[in-house]
């Protein structure tokens, strides 16, 4: 980590930076590290000056791992993930009534789609990234203590650990500063609740390899009246669960080393591992009602809080903060002005805010079916789930949960695909290929260089066509043309051909966050798109 900057750097009272970052963890590193790669000046703080050294998120996904590419630090993280088992739903007599998987390959973003993480070392190789891009501006051990704004920027009161108070300007302010949110009580955003209120311990065990042969060997959730929980095989010998407190049951009483033991005796005892983390918590679902207020927005948990059946929580901000950051870029360098740049900074709570909305109703569909209570109830929900699928237990992806985009920036021109992830596939250069498509990263590639599609292609809006409108002609600045098929970046499986297929297209204009605009299947279509795009963005 580069050694936190002089104050009378950092608060200069003549210095306005872009971007002033309110928390330094896993969506506030994500933002800062999108921010700065924008170009844009960025100040981050954060009241604490260590990483917390013990787990909270353990799941990510292939969307996330393909931010992390885009960072250029996917192979860094890499060494602290593993893919996620399946995870085996038991019901009331231990028989398996449902399985949650994932895609079977070749993935469709390049990545493992379910993983399991280590997250104080990832979240390491974040900071170290951070630190060494030389337009941000790191300060820890001081955290938001008030800010004011106007038409043109954002003042912020910075409060040390030792109590001294300095001021900090920036032009936008993004809050990433967890659960408590200061940015977020600042400026008056108000938190909507989604009807989910449970009190759950959380216990993190190192096993050892006796414990270890004791357990499952896939992920669990036992859908048991008496006391639903969750078990999840994490990374090396890590091994997580989830315990639904009863009513009554203390939540200071059951982090205890003793308590927490008792309640995990059905699978180890002490002799078996270690106890790395013992935490009770009421989860909710509660979700931001307005995300931007002026010049100050809300990410992450500050945005929104939901139930942990999915392990979607930091998925979800660095989802949050990877919508935004390309939209601040967009404002902040003048590519969009007036009151088309304040619908597309609008168009991050419109967007993230339906997402987290409709994610949540359907991981509380989930948790419905773990957290049955009543024996009868749950005996039913067995003989249904099992009648549905003949008896025959099917695998369900996990991504199959995940829900598009169906609100902002995106084309008012109906499409299946509109609104979701446009595929990364593996790619190498045709030899066919013609001399005039994708000339410079065809050179900057070479002829037999196989790799991921994003490694090769500039960031930023692009369509991608294959064969059928190769030929597109020029296009709106800043609109990279993306060919994939015989002529130009020939896919080693299939994943986008099979992708077009099915949405029955041949272009698709995507975003810089990766989702799609809108899709067409010719090219009057196409260029129906485009003028759309540039009604929107210029």
């Amino acid at each position: 980590m580069a050694p936190v900057l002089d104050p009378t750097q950092v608060f200069d009272p003549s210095h306005v930076f872009d971007v002033a970052v309110v928390g330094f963890g896993p969506s506030g590193a994500v933002a800062t590290a999108l921010l700065a790669q924008a170009g844009l000046s960025v100040l981050v703080c954060d009241k604490q000056r260590e990483i917390y050294d013990k787990p909270r998120a353990i799941a990510l996904d292939h969307e996330i791992m393909r931010v992390f590419q885009q960072l250029g630090i996917a192979d860094a993280i890499q060494a602290h993930v593993e893919p996620f088992t399946p995870s085996e739903y038991l019901g009331v007599d231990g028989q398996t009534i449902k399985r949650m998987t994932m895609v079977d390959p070749p993935y469709p973003l390049g990545h493992t789609p379910s993983m399991v993480f280590t997250q104080p070392p990832v979240e390491r190789v974040l900071r170290d990234h951070v630190a060494a891009q030389p337009n941000v501006c790191i300060v820890l051990g001081q955290g938001l203590g008030s800010l004011s704004q106007d038409e043109n920027e954002v003042t912020l009161q910075i409060v040390g650990d030792d109590g001294v108070t300095s001021a900090a300007r920036a032009r936008y302010v993004l809050g990433c500063d967890g659960a408590s949110s200061t940015t977020r009580s600042l400026v008056g955003i108000e938190l909507e609740d989604l009807d989910f209120d449970e009190p759950w311990l959380v216990a993190d065990v190192i096993v050892n390899e006796h414990g270890r042969a004791k357990l499952p060997t896939t992920s669990v959730q036992y859908c048991e009246p008496q006391r639903p929980c969750t078990f999840v095989i994490g990374p090396g010998n890590h091994r997580r669960w989830e315990i639904s407190l009863r009513p009554g049951e203390d939540l200071k009483a059951v982090v205890t080393p003793e308590a927490t033991w008792t309640l995990l005796s059905r699978w180890l005892t002490p002799e078996d591992g270690e106890l790395w983390r013992q935490a009770s918590y009421r989860f909710h679902a509660l979700v931001a009602k307005t995300w931007r207020s002026g010049r100050v927005f809300v990410a992450g948990d500050a945005a929104h809080q939901q139930p942990p059946f999915l392990g979607q929580g930091m998925c979800q901000g660095i989802r949050d903060v990877t919508n935004l950051a390309w939209k601040l870029a967009a404002v902040s360098h003048g590519a969009v002005v007036g009151s088309k740049a304040q619908a597309l900074l609008d168009s991050y709570g419109t967007e993230r805010g339906a997402h987290v909305r409709e994610l949540t109703r359907r991981i509380k569909g989930i948790g419905a079916v773990i957290c049955e209570r009543d024996e009868s109830k749950a005996r039913a929900r067995d003989a249904h789930l099992l009648a549905e699928c003949g008896g025959v237990v099917k695998d369900t992806p996990r991504q199959d949960v995940l829900p598009r985009l169906e609100l902002g920036c995106l084309s008012a021109q109906p499409g299946s695909a509109r609104g979701t992830i446009c595929p990364q596939p593996m790619i190498e250069w045709g030899v066919d290929a013609g001399a005039d498509t994708d000339t410079h990263a065809r050179a900057a590639a070479g002829a037999s260089a196989r790799t991921l599609l994003d490694d090769r292609v500039a960031r930023g809006w692009r369509v991608v066509v294959d064969d059928l409108l190769c030929e597109v002609g020029p296009l709106a600045s800043g609109v990279t043309v993306v060919h994939v098929g015989a002529r130009g970046w020939r896919e080693s499986d299939g994943v986008l051909a099979a992708w077009m297929r099915r949405h029955e297209c041949h272009a698709a204009l995507v975003r810089p966050d990766h989702y799609v605009f809108g899709t067409a299947s010719t090219r009057f279509e196409l260029d129906a798109l485009l003028a759309e795009q540039a009604a929107l963005m210029s």
